[in-house]
């Protein structure tokens, strides 16, 4: 019949007519009440409900309807918050803030001792409230009568034998010993003589007895009798001698709740803690001077990570949101927001603190600006990719360009932490283009850090500008004066050598650490010997995978026989290939040489030439024998190429990029003094006068053959050998000072045109680091 009354209790409350939906229940033990977690169903707010049932506790209606009474009278801050009480002919309810029995934290042992501190001290306060201004007694202060809050606070309740003294009717001289497990905490005068003994002794000697043992509970996880009474197990030194006048025997020696407050409070007392002055101060930040706002802040650093987060989240935090938006709280407020708000949820963190960072970052204020970016790295992964993009970064791009190095440098630095939340346009465009001018700051630590940053942020770069970027930066950042940026460069390029393509590898960034390699800095020439080890593999390795050549295989029949020559392939010597390559010469030519008269050498068939071309006239035989015999002399070819003989008329493209190459070799000096550059790229034919010195060069005619078309250019060249005059200046008559010198031309004539010798750049161009800035743009 009790079960059938309870069940019917139960739906009436989960019934249509109930304002709250009941929830889970919570176990509660040494009660004689039932918890349930419960929702308001007008808002959906959260909950508890205390529950009664009054025909299985008859005997203990009178403790219920005490509670209800005192529960709807006593207000405190330091008292469980009632919603709202509802009586019926069945069951009582007393609904109130969401709260979960302490003895849960307390059999866990999950408190740490400055929480424990902190939660005794509203307990012994609340106590000294009901003690002392409403001149009350509590009767049963234990664990079970103390809950913890959704903020993390303790919270007193169990007042089912509260009881005023003025009172000589009260519950607890008739019913105190109804209550579940009274005997285990009773105080020993009333187990002597009864609870009407207690008018007899000091009001607060029942409640500071219960207080010691709740010490005791909360350090050593629970409370099983008498015996342990007054013992100091686990109790804070600085604790115990106020704890053991709590227990004392003689009611009239304990230490009442206020007191204990008080000796708790004084210089180095055991309620002197961060916490327990952070929970006093924080309702009245506002109205503090900067004195008492620079000694709460202060408070605020020395707090350990193991603070009761809830409380935080739910009290501290809104106070030091209005302090730093509106009231000057300063960077160490903000220091102490972002602490707390690394403990929060992705949900809580965008609903409480990103719009004030937005808004912060919007505030012209350095310091708070420093501060935002220093403790970026905390929120970083709260932030939604969308809001950093479009809202956080604008603004602080400004600190680019801040005449405050400090600024310039933290923003630099804050650079690794939201990279990953950036848009490709925005990394691409805007910070390459901040970066670019930092690179060139000023301070010489700036412009290290942008080194830095740009290697540890190379794989977010876009890969069209990637390699061009990062060479052209770090190979400027190695002629830096400052030590610290030379060696930042080489560690940058040595970190991002999978970016680069094997030839920038070769041509750029070799030729830029070879000069480090005589740094007058150890630290660096060590650093640039392994990173160009490091580059010397990456092109060794590449090299080894491309073909020996690709050139087309030779057809010639005597092919098979060049290996018995001197100077072949085969031959291992430094200059047997290019001995190989000037025998390959000599085999290459065909047929016989034809004898001639006098040993001048026979004149060539005639060249297949246009039907409007005269024909050419020849020259005597008298003046053929008059010519001294001349050996052309091969041109001096660079180590590794084809003689003239064998190499293609260059195009356009090619001789502007010779061009380049032979810039950076330098003139080179001919053997007669005469200077490479000096020297016309074409071969040419020497002509020589009738007493052997050289009057002057010019390139030989080539025939060209248009197919019998008429050709105005023959026409031209035939008009003027039917002149027979010589070109101005090619006088027969010689100086007096030539014959010396022809005479030493005469055994071998050396043609005057060679072929420029190609040039390998050995340092990157000038122009491709100096403005590597503005590449970006």
């Amino acid at each position: 019949m009790d079960f059938l009354k309870s069940a019917v209790a139960s739906a009436i409350a989960k019934g249509s007519s109930f304002p709250y939906s009941l929830g889970d229940r919570v176990d509660i033990s040494d009660s004689i009440w039932t918890l349930h977690n419960a929702t308001k169903r007008d808002d959906s707010s959260a909950c508890s409900v205390f529950t009664f049932d009054i025909a299985s506790n008859k005997s203990r209606l009178p403790l219920a309807k005490n509670a209800v009474r005192k529960s709807r009278t006593l207000r405190h801050p330091g008292v469980i918050k009632v919603l709202d009480t509802i009586e019926t002919e069945t069951s009582l309810y007393i609904i109130t803030e969401r709260v979960v029995p302490l003895s849960w934290h307390v059999k866990r042992r999950s408190l740490s001792e400055e929480t424990s501190k902190w939660g005794l001290h509203t307990v012994a306060t609340t106590l000294k409230f009901i003690n002392e201004d409403a001149s009350s007694v509590h009767g049963i202060v234990r664990a079970s009568s103390v809950f913890a809050s959704e903020s993390g606070e303790w919270k007193l309740g169990g007042f089912d034998v509260l009881s005023s003294m003025n009172d000589e009717e009260a519950v607890i001289y008739k019913y105190a010993s109804l209550v579940p497990d009274a005997a285990r905490y009773t105080p020993p005068e009333v187990v002597k003589g009864g609870w009407d003994i207690i008018k007899r002794h000091p009001l607060t000697a029942v409640d500071a007895y219960g207080l010691g043992i709740l010490v005791y509970e909360v350090f050593n996880g629970g409370f099983s009798g008498g015996d342990q009474v007054g013992k100091t197990t686990n109790i804070p030194p600085t604790m115990q001698a106020s704890y053991k006048r709590l227990c004392a025997a003689n009611p009239k020696l304990r230490l009442s709740p206020g007191h204990f407050v008080v000796q708790g409070k004084k210089h180095g007392g055991f309620f002197q803690t961060p916490l327990i002055r952070l929970t006093d101060d924080i309702e009245s930040l506002g109205l503090k001077n900067d004195a008492e706002r620079e000694e709460f802040i202060n408070e605020l650093d020395e707090l350990s990570d193991d603070f009761p987060e809830e409380f935080f989240k739910m009290k501290v935090l809104p106070e030091l949101l209005k302090s730093v938006e509106f009231g000057g709280g300063g960077p160490k407020v903000l220091a102490a927001i972002l602490k707390i708000g690394s403990k929060l949820s992705q949900e809580e963190f965008n609903s409480k603190l990103t719009p004030v960072v937005v808004r912060l970052f919007a505030n012209p204020d350095r310091a708070l600006r420093v501060c935002l970016l220093d403790n970026l790295p905390l929120m970083i992964d709260y932030l939604p990719q969308k809001i950093v993009n479009d809202k956080i970064f604008p603004p602080m791009t400004s600190g680019f360009t801040d005449v405050a190095p400090v600024v310039r440098e933290q923003t630099v630095k804050a650079v690794l932490s939201v990279i990953g939340k950036l848009s490709d346009r925005t990394i691409n465009g805007d910070l390459l283009k901040f970066l670019a001018r930092t690179a060139n700051d000023e301070q010489p630590g700036i412009r290290t850090n942008t080194t830095i940053c740009l290697g540890k942020i190379a794989k977010n770069l876009g890969q069209s500008s990637r390699s061009k970027v990062l060479i052209a930066a770090f190979t400027r950042s190695l002629r830096d004066p400052f030590v610290h940026a030379r060696n930042a460069g080489m560690l940058s390029l040595a970190a991002t050598i999978e970016f680069f393509s094997e030839e920038d590898c070769a041509t750029k960034v070799l030729p830029a650490i070879s000069p480090s390699l005589l740094d007058k800095e150890k630290m660096i020439r060590d650093q640039a010997n392994r990173t160009l080890d490091l580059y010397l593999q990456r092109i060794r390795k590449f090299s080894s995978t491309m073909p020996e050549t690709v050139q087309p295989p030779s057809t010639s029949s005597d092919a098979a026989k060049d290996d018995a020559r001197i100077g072949t392939s085969n031959d291992k010597s430094w200059a047997g290939w290019a001995i190989s390559s000037f025998t390959n010469k000599i085999t290459a030519a065909n047929g016989e040489i034809e004898p001639s008269a006098n040993g001048v050498k026979p004149v060539d068939a005639e060249p297949a030439r246009s039907a409007s071309v005269p024909r050419p006239t020849k020259p005597s035989a008298s003046a053929q024998l008059d010519l001294p015999k001349v050996t052309p002399r091969p041109a001096t070819q660079p180590l590794g190429h084809r003689s003239m003989s064998e190499q293609a008329a260059p195009s356009a493209n090619d001789l502007e990029g010779a061009d380049d190459v032979y810039d950076a070799w330098g003139a080179v000096d001919d053997e007669d003094g005469e200077k490479a550059d000096d020297i016309p790229f074409s071969p040419a034919t020497t002509t020589v006068s009738s007493t052997g010195s050289a009057l002057a060069s010019k390139p030989a005619p080539v025939p060209y053959d248009d197919g019998g078309e008429p050709d105005f250019a023959g026409w031209l060249a035939a008009q003027s050998k039917a002149k027979k005059t010589l070109p101005k200046g090619l006088s027969k008559t010689t100086s007096a000072a030539s014959p010396a010198r022809s005479s030493s031309r005469n055994s071998v004539a050396k043609p005057k045109t060679v072929a420029p010798a190609k040039k390998i750049v050995t340092k990157p161009k000038e122009e491709d680091l100096d403005d590597w800035g503005d590449a970006w743009d």
